[in-house]
Formats: C-alpha cells, structure tokens, sequence
C-alpha cells in the first residue's frame, strides 16, 4: 500500500494539529478536493483510491513514532500524547464519482478539525501514486539524470555555496518509492545546500530536519474562529504566538492577498515573527514589499528570513536568490520539480479548507486560478471586508 506510517506527511499538517488540540479542539470543518489538470479520468481509479484510504484508516503511530515526535523541541508533552491514541476515521470521507461531469471524482472530508487535519497530504499522494501507476511506467534512470542535472546546477555554479534548498514535494510526488529514493541522491549530491524536507517520515528515517510551520487552512479557519472577519489574521498569527512563543516563527502572506496581509502584519508582527512564506504572486515584487514592509515597522530586513515555495525550479531558485541574497536571508521549498519530474505530466491537484464551523472560508489567491471556495456571495463579502477590488 501506498502510506506505510502516519509520519508521511509535512510538518506543517502537526505543527497546526498541536494548535487545534490546544485553541479549537471543537471546530468542524470540512475541505474539499479540486483536479485542475483538464481530461484526467480518476474515476477509473475510484477502486484502488478507496482500497487506499481504507489502509490508511487502518494505521496508527508506533509507540517508536511518538517518541520520535516527543523528541521536536516544539512538541508539547500532552500533543504527542494525544499521537498515540489517534487514528484516521474512514467516516469523515466522502468520496464518489461525479454525476454531472464523466471522469472527475468528488471527495469531501467533512468532520472535526482535530480529527480531519492529517488526511489532506496522504491523500493527494494517494491520488497521484494511484494514477501514475494506472497510466504511465516510471523511468527512475531518467528521473535520476534529470535530478543529478539540477543538483549540478545549484551546486557547480559560482556563488551559489550558500543557496539552499528543502524538500516541499510530497502531496505531487510521483510515488512513495521514488519520493524514498530521490532524497538521498538530493542530501549526497548537494551536502549543505539541502537542508532537509518536509516530510516527518524521510526526515526520520534518513536523518533530516523536518521543515514547516502553517498552512493557508489556518489563516483561512480563523474567518469562522475570530472575533470578525476583518481581525481573522491578526487573531489567527496571535494564535500562533501563543502556541509557539516565537518559535516555528515563518508567516504566510496571501490567505486574502499581500495588501490585506502588509495592513494586519503590524509593527509587533515584523518584530515577533523570523519571516515570511511566499506562495503565490509575482515572488520579486513580493520580496521586495516585504523588505520595505519590515524595514517601515523598525525590523532589519537583513535579519528576517522570506521563504518562496511556490511552484518553484531550480533556476529559479537561482535567480531568486541572487535577487534577495544580500538583502536579507532566504529558503526555498521545492516540491514538484524535484519529487514528480520522471516523464509523465504532474497533477495539478488540491485539497482545501472550503468551511468551518458551517461557515464558508476562502483564499483569496495573488495568483488566479487558486482561489477556491463554494460561495461567490462569501468571496465578494471577503473582498469588501479587506477592501479588495471586486473580482469583474
């Protein structure tokens, strides 16, 4: 079967987990699956998913497990815990054939937050595995040719010693296999310029360090769980604050679009966090309102840390770097360049938070096509609120 541990997924997904057992144990929400790629037929596939998520419904974390997540600094006793008795409860998915467009599947996760977190990265792995291995052969020589290339590149280029790179991959990987075997040619290959991944389950069994702190979901449940909608981020990043006390200090700027996120990440924000994730938008002009943001509000940009994780390859990691690199510091997630670039065409494949509470929530992307919600009426709302230009 596809998923070996509950491990294997991003850090992220546990870093949040800890903060809902902790702030929301009680909320209810539910996220919603989107293939974006056009003419992919996944309900040939609807047999083998199921037979998956059954199997992973099935694990539990090994008592080794928990005490390897005991054992992160910022794991709190009674979280790791809670890690022990928890298990994936197959009644929370909801996942069928859709009836009004042929070939595309519909999958609905619809229970508490605490309790439903951990499916979103297992089960796009899922899908992906499941159909690559339906429609293509993996070529794992070309994959490590054209890995070895990239490697090359960052690590045989002038001035770029100090570039370094994590792996972001594992939701579009290609499968688990090469995911297993690709890491250690990455940590060989570039030494120091790879810094580890964001997988718990690699990171323990190869040595790594497990990188992530939030995702967009967090940002997004707080539009139910503030006070009001406007303060949703500013009550969501003091949550954070209170949870990690300044550690796992990386905030993520475009849940409603970097106007909205400059105007709530205030003076105390610049001061409190280490930096910033960029996940969509132009990263240059992101960057460089970032450092104009920090420097305004009395941070030494030079001390602040951007992290770009979109859709990121290593030339333009590259550039990006030489643009930013002594101005301030940076990190970079890669994930689909590295973990799904053997032959076949990726998956462009979500899963997101689409309400909470019985509320709707969104992301209002910088970059189109990413937004996702099921309530026009509730993006146009959301808009008005943090004074967004309405969508024509």
């Amino acid at each position: 079967m596809i998923i070996q541990s509950l491990l294997d997924t991003d850090l992220y997904k546990f870093t949040m987990m800890q903060a809902v057992l902790h702030q929301h144990p009680g909320a209810i929400v539910q996220y919603r699956f989107k293939c974006r790629t056009p003419g992919i037929d996944l309900a040939r596939c609807l047999d083998q998913i199921n037979a998956e998520i059954d199997h992973l419904c099935s694990l539990r974390f090994a008592a080794d497990e928990v005490d390897y997540m005991r054992q992160l600094r910022f794991v709190k006793p009674d979280f790791a815990d809670f890690l022990g008795l928890f298990h994936l409860d197959r009644k929370y998915i909801d996942l069928r054939a859709s009836a009004t467009v042929p070939g595309e599947i519909e999958l609905d996760i619809t229970g508490p937050w605490l309790h439903t977190i951990l499916f979103e990265v297992p089960l796009l792995a899922i899908i992906n595995e499941v159909w690559f291995r339906t429609t293509s052969t993996p070529d794992f020589a070309e994959g490590e040719r054209r890995l070895r290339a990239k490697t090359a590149l960052l690590r045989d280029t002038p001035g770029f010693g100090n570039c370094r790179i994590a792996d972001y991959g594992t939701r579009r990987r290609y499968s688990r296999d090469w995911h297993a075997h690709m890491l250690p040619l990455l940590r060989d290959a570039l030494g120091t310029q790879y810094v580890g991944t964001s997988n718990v389950y690699f990171a323990r069994r190869y040595g790594m360090t497990p990188h992530g702190t939030m995702a967009h979901e967090y940002l997004q449940a707080f539009q139910a769980l503030g006070p009001r909608l406007r303060d949703s981020q500013v009550a969501a990043l003091e949550s954070w604050a209170r949870e990690y006390r300044g550690d796992l200090g990386i905030a993520l700027s475009d849940v409603v679009g970097l106007e909205a996120f400059l105007r709530d990440f205030d003076m105390y924000f610049c001061k409190l966090f280490d930096g910033v994730r960029h996940d969509s938008g132009d990263p240059f002009a992101w960057g460089d309102r970032m450092l104009a943001h920090f420097k305004a509000n009395r941070a030494d940009p030079s001390s602040k840390i951007l992290v770009f994780s979109d859709g990121l390859n290593i030339e333009k990691v590259m550039r990006l770097y030489d643009y930013f690199r002594d101005r301030c510091q940076v990190a970079f997630g890669v994930g689909t360049h590295l973990t799904n670039d053997l032959g076949p065409t990726p998956l462009n494949i979500v899963i997101k938070m689409v309400r909470c509470n019985g509320q709707p929530v969104a992301k209002l992307s910088d970059s189109p096509g990413k937004s996702m919600c099921d309530d026009p009426g509730y993006l146009a709302y959301l808009r008005q609120v943090f004074g967004l230009p309405a969508v024509p």
